[in-house]
């Protein structure tokens, strides 16, 4: 057996070998990974000694010869083929361990130059990963560090590799290659005319990284894909059975909405929209407020916090039946207290923003850049005769926060740093207006409310002001805006237009 070896990567690949060498191959090396194995005392034979000419071009130029590509792509049944190799002298090469150049490693880097991506592009590299992959049957492909001991078991259990194997093997290294051209094209595109916010062609690879029991309904199959640690995809679990496809789904929304917060912030979500939200120095007076606006619907909820969950939270969090909380961490005595919970999941989250968002519908996928305008008082105009007070602005501020993460029509009834009231997902806005009132377990009366957009009458406006709103936060862009700030000037209360409209489908 014929091995050649070129990696970058070099992790294990003295032990594999030694182990192959141990077995009687005759092993073929490049470069860097010729000097390591010769410094393990491993027999090794330069692949310049092979093709009769030397390494040239800074390296560019080392595999790219007949005698390697030939030895790899000639397929032993083929007489024409094996009559090839015996006339001008090329061995077969029965194996080859290759792994590329780290371009996503370089890419990674936002200072990196064009040079320095360039000449980070493998070549060679993928010319025999590919050649060795069409050439399965024949010759094994390894371009994984976590293939090492396997291989190297199957070989002395049978002295072979299986057909299974092989094939495994070309498949995983054809995926290699893609997701490498993938990460050049990708980078590439980013530099000069053709950066653009929104890419020319949407390529969306990711590994699955786990099986989900089902999908939102127990007769759907359903997985998780990720290939990051960030974000709900991404998160740790900590405790608790098995994520559901319904628990990452919430959870994702509530970890999107404590992000909007700079200080201590939870939110309790059911069914994608909150159920209440809450801001405060103290966390656990945070979560006291998130749960007040609506303790029934928070019952079988999911909570984010962006803050790492201490002792005297945990103790309330205790108190409730929840399915799942999301947080950048727990302190060892809030998980004493909730691993006492057997069916909690609780995961550890790390921070993330997403530059785009996609979504799946039938026959194709629809992107838009993310919603990440966040609130700016100097950015708002005042459209009624009445200002807002201090107290009534940091209400406005928060409901704003909130009212961009429940589902349109939104409406948000707040305080400062609580919600008092929400009314999501309805077709008329006065629906969600009145919803929301009908749903309150606080009371209404001084709180402001929050619209993700335009007020298109002035009926929900006198409506929330019915219910007890005294200020109120929105878009504006109405062919009657003039009216609802009429009603808002006769009513006697503010209102502000933001300019910026939150829908969430």
């Amino acid at each position: 057996m014929r091995v050649l070896l070129s990696v970058t990567d070099k992790t294990g690949v003295a032990d594999f070998a030694r182990g192959l060498h141990a077995l009687g191959a005759e092993l073929i090396s490049t470069g860097g990974t010729a000097r390591l194995l010769r410094d393990a005392g491993i027999p090794v034979r330069d692949v310049s000694d092979v093709t009769g000419f030397p390494e040239m071009l800074d390296g560019r130029v080392k595999t790219m010869h007949p005698k390697i590509t030939g030895a790899i792509l000639a397929i032993r049944a083929n007489a024409g083929h094996v009559a090839s190799l015996q006339e001008h002298g090329i061995e077969p090469i029965d194996m080859v361990v290759v792994n590329l150049y780290q371009f996503e490693k370089i890419a990674a880097r936002t200072d990196a130059t064009v040079e320095e991506l360039i000449e980070n592009i493998d070549i060679g590299g993928p010319t025999m990963i590919r050649s060795a992959a069409k050439n399965w049957q024949d010759v094994a492909i390894v371009t994984s560090a976590a293939d090492y001991g396997p291989i190297l078991e199957e070989l002395q259990q049978f002295g072979k590799l299986s057909k299974e194997t092989k094939w495994c093997l070309a498949c995983d290294a054809f995926r290699v290659t893609a997701d490498y051209d993938r990460a050049i094209a990708g980078r590439l595109a980013q530099i000069g005319k053709e950066a653009e916010a929104l890419p020319a062609v949407l390529d969306v690879r990711v590994p699955r990284r786990m099986a989900l029991r089902y999908g939102e309904n127990p007769h759907q199959q359903a997985a998780l894909y990720s290939a990051g640690t960030t974000g709900i995809a991404g998160c740790e679990q900590l405790h608790g059975k098995e994520l559901s496809y319904n628990n990452l789904v919430d959870l994702d929304a509530c970890w999107q909405l404590v992000s909007e917060f700079s200080g201590p912030a939870v939110a309790i979500i059911k069914h994608t929209n909150p159920a209440g939200c809450g801001e405060n120095e103290s966390l656990a007076e945070a979560y006291r407020l998130a749960l007040a606006c609506d303790p029934v619907s928070a019952f079988g909820g999911v909570i984010g916090v962006n803050r790492e969950v201490d002792e005297e939270t945990a103790s309330e969090m205790a108190k409730l039946f929840v399915e799942a909380i999301a947080a950048p961490g727990f302190s060892d005595a809030a998980m004493t207290i909730l691993q006492a919970k057997k069916n909690l999941r609780l995961v550890r989250v790390k921070q993330v923003v997403d530059p785009i968002v996609v979504k799946s519908i039938s026959g194709g996928y629809l992107a838009q850049t993310a919603d990440l305008p966040g609130f700016d008082r100097a950015t708002c105009e005042v459209k009624t005769q009445r200002q807002p007070s201090d107290v009534e602005w940091k209400a406005l501020e928060f409901a704003w926060k909130v009212t961009k993460h429940v589902k349109s029509n939104a409406i948000v009834y707040a305080r400062a740093g609580q919600t008092v009231a929400v009314g999501a997902g309805q077709m008329s806005r006065v629906d969600s207006v009145n919803i929301a009132a009908i749903k309150a377990h606080l009371p209404l009366k001084g709180s402001v409310v929050g619209s993700d957009a335009f007020f298109p009458f002035p009926d929900g406006l006198e409506k929330a002001v019915e219910h007890g709103a005294t200020a109120f936060i929105q878009p504006g862009g109405s062919v009657n805006d003039g009216k609802v700030i009429e009603a808002a000037d006769r009513l006697g209360v503010a209102m502000v237009f933001t300019g910026v409209r939150h829908f969430r489908h």
